[in-house]
């Protein structure tokens, strides 16, 4: 029998060599990326690849690379786990110190899988306790530096979406949505949680909850990854999950709004269409290429693919006993973006202060890949929209995140749209919120005389 400490070792030059054992990889190619990505027949990986960025924080004075035409400067720091960004109406910028809730043992044992990777996040200080709570940060001079900066809410579960909607500020916890009574300018809330509904918890494979409010402010939309990479522990664990979920705010109703989504994040509504869109992580252990992460408008009712199939119908052999009725409805998304990229963040453009270009586009957050033999992701990036659709390559609009040694400075996560028109980035690594500027930024819009 082999002994722990030994076991960890050997595995440790398991996962130093999986780059070796796996398909060569460079950075991402072109073809990942887009309406139609060209992919690769799928690699079963023996054991999975596992390379994830040694977390070490940002040096002193240092800052991402932002895009020709834009500068980035920190809009707040010292922060513990950054991960998502709310902007109320009046401006006040919140934000979720968050990390996922205590591992939970699998039906399965995870594997050699489940192994591995716990004992490579714990190296890479994934793991660390979540604070749990949502701090307030207001700029009221406009300066780009708060002034005010508070603990709005504490005692959370590993919270990630935020969303206000009339006097009720809701919460998505890992396990269930809450609410709290909110008067507009409140910089704390100390009234205790009322529970709304419950969500999909327990083992928690993706534990991130989301949460976006309908226009007429009647539903929230949840998202809920899924319990498993392809369903290995059995679908009974993925009910409700692996989807969005609609909750209707006048009877706390929580049905399927889509499914066959792996793992959801960021969603926000289209400008001009008012379509639901949302990111979403695809599955893993079939290849460094394999499969797009992808952004994609989101159809009632509709159904996209997990786990039976990936982008669109290309089967899953791994999942057993397939539905070939499931699989021939899946929807194929809109835009991929990228292998293994961890794309989280989404915000589309609707205010005035960048170039018309970005006027309606998306920009997404890319944590970065943890299960590639060259890292990809881990910048911020922009998608043009035209006529309510993506247009063109992905660009590029803030970058340096890794270091020349391959060490992660930052890793960005949740971005919005402050009141003031800057950009917002969360960087969970760098435990900083990052504001981008436009260097020439269009002159404001004047009222008719």
């Amino acid at each position: 029998m082999t002994h722990a400490p030994l076991r960890a070792v050997l595995l440790s030059g398991c996962v130093a060599l999986l780059s070796a054992c796996g398909q060569a990889a460079g950075p991402s190619p072109a073809s990942s990326f887009g309406a139609n990505p060209q992919l690769p027949d799928p690699h079963k990986q023996f054991i999975p690849t596992v390379k994830i960025a040694k977390a070490v924080g940002w040096p002193a004075g240092a800052t991402p690379r932002a895009a020709a035409g834009f500068r980035v400067a920190s809009f707040a720091d010292g922060l513990d786990h950054p991960r998502w960004i709310y902007v109320l109406p009046n401006g006040d910028v919140l934000v979720a110190e968050t990390n996922a809730p205590p591992r939970q043992k699998e039906p399965s044992g995870g594997g050699i899988r489940g192994f591995v990777t716990g004992l490579v996040m714990k190296q890479a200080g994934a793991a660390t306790p979540s604070p749990n709570r949502i701090v307030l940060l207001r700029d009221a001079d406009g300066d780009g530096k708060p002034e005010v900066r508070t603990t709005f809410l504490k005692g959370l579960n590993s919270p990630f979406g935020m969303a206000l909607v009339g006097d009720k500020f809701y919460v998505a916890n890992a396990d269930a949505v809450v609410s709290f009574p909110y008067t507009t300018g409140q910089t704390e809330i100390t009234a205790p949680a009322t529970r709304v509904t419950p969500l999909p918890a327990g083992i928690n494979h993706h534990w991130t909850k989301n949460l976006i409010a309908s226009p007429d402010g009647h539903r929230l939309y949840v998202t809920v990854g899924s319990n498993s990479n392809v369903g290995e522990n059995g679908l009974a664990m993925e009910k409700n999950r692996a989807a969005i979920l609609e909750l209707d705010l006048n009877t706390s109703g929580l049905k399927l709004f889509a499914d066959g989504l792996r793992n959801p994040n960021g969603m926000a509504w289209e400008p001009l269409s008012g379509a639901l869109w949302t990111v979403v992580n695809e599955r893993d252990e079939i290849g460094d290429n394999l499969v797009p992460d992808y952004l994609t408008s989101v159809q009632g009712g509709g159904f996209y693919g997990w786990p039976y199939s990936y982008f669109g119908q290309h089967v899953d052999t791994r999942v057993k006993p397939q539905d070939p009725a499931k699989v021939a409805k899946a929807i194929v998304p809109d835009y991929a973006l990228g292998a293994h990229t961890a794309s989280l963040g989404l915000a589309f453009y609707d205010a005035q202060r960048f170039p018309a270009h970005y006027q309606g586009g998306a920009f997404i957050g890319q944590h970065g890949s943890w299960n590639r033999s060259t890292p990809a992701g881990y910048k911020v990036i922009f998608v043009p929209f035209a006529n309510s659709r993506p247009v063109g390559p992905p660009e590029d609009i803030l970058t340096g995140f890794l270091d020349d040694k391959g060490q992660a400075l930052g890793r960005p996560v949740g971005v919005a749209v402050d009141r003031a028109g800057g950009l917002l980035v969360a960087d969970d690594v760098g435990n900083k919120i990052w504001r981008v500027t436009s260097t020439n930024p269009p002159a404001p819009a004047t009222a008719a005389q």
